[in-house]
């Protein structure tokens, strides 16, 4: 019996804060992903749907804000998404009609606040979980809340095989965001519970970043699955704050990608993308995860348990 799936990270990045565009664009990369690749999974970028403000300030400084900076945030409130949500919908249609699971990361506006969120659409399920942003990073907390302990689920998913005669294949998944990758004890939690392909969805396009998932895998004994964004200048309202406003020009480069497919040995399977819109897909073989365990398993036999203990409240 095979233990095999097909998955896929999808770089591309939010029309203009458009969830109209956005959501088409979704649609057409989940198209592109299962019918020339024959995906079962995808996975997109943090902040997707409702977008990543790369070089805003919000008009925020220590003991001040300015009342543009209120209006900023209140065009990007507006880009958010509620669970549940028409948009919810739309992207639960798209998992149904393609056979794809898909894991998406939105921002998320529950009451007054904004989360960055990953979420995961089963297509046969539809809306199964979703994961808010534990920490965000430096300025993004004047925007986003923090996660808490009930958002930290590992989904199991089943994928049915590409062969009538075999039932389906069965995986862990499981997703962090960005630079809860560099949480230790956030990463710990993951492998403590079974994590099997670990989704990474990202705006972080450093060179660093590849060393970073690499890690994972070879710690986790996991596949990681990292979807960046890419954005250009014009990808973003005509008036969005840029790096230098006298030299504007729409083909520059605010988020440069770097999405990436590594196996549970350190393989790089697919990627880095490191240029323009793309999906990149690869055949995982789960059996791969305990082959890699058979000398680490940092939760198991490679564990101190009489040493180290890992407590999570109210997970």
């Amino acid at each position: 019996m095979t233990n095999f799936i097909r998955a896929s990270v999808v770089q591309t990045c939010t029309a203009a804060y458009s969830l109209t565009d956005t959501l088409d664009r979704l649609e057409r990369l989940t198209v592109l992903a299962k019918e020339r690749d024959g995906s079962q999974l995808a996975v997109f970028p943090e902040a997707f749907i409702g977008g990543y403000p790369k070089m805003s300030t919000f008009g925020a400084v220590v003991g001040e804000r300015s009342a543009q900076g209120r209006d900023e945030f209140l065009r990007y409130y507006k880009a958010a998404i509620e669970l549940p949500s028409p948009a919810l919908e739309r992207i639960k249609k798209v998992s149904r009609e393609t056979g794809v699971f898909l894991v998406v990361g939105i921002i998320e506006r529950d009451g007054g606040t904004l989360y960055c969120t990953a979420i995961f659409v089963d297509p046969n399920q539809g809306f199964v979980g979703k994961h808010r942003k534990l920490m965000p990073t430096a300025s993004e907390r004047l925007i986003w809340g923090q996660g808490g302990p009930d958002t930290l689920p590992v989904i199991e998913a089943q994928f049915a095989s590409s062969k009538a005669e075999e039932t389906g294949v069965s995986a862990k998944l499981s997703a962090t965001i960005c630079w809860e990758n560099y949480m230790p004890l956030l990463r710990t939690f993951y492998y403590s519970k079974g994590t099997q392909i670990y989704c990474a969805p990202t705006v972080d396009a450093r060179p660093a970043w590849q060393h970073t998932m690499t890690h994972i895998a070879l710690e986790g004994r996991c596949f990681v699955l990292s979807a960046c964004q890419f954005a250009q200048e014009k990808d973003y309202p005509a008036e969005h704050p840029v790096a230098d406003v006298s030299a504007r020009n729409p083909e520059t480069v605010m988020i440069a990608g770097g999405s990436v497919i590594i196996s549970p040995l350190g393989k790089v399977l697919a990627g880095p993308l490191l240029e323009g819109e793309g999906v990149l897909t690869a055949e995982l073989d789960l059996d791969d995860i305990a082959r890699g365990k058979f000398d680490l398993d940092v939760v198991g036999h490679y564990a101190r348990n009489d040493i180290f203990h890992l407590e999570t409240t109210g997970a």
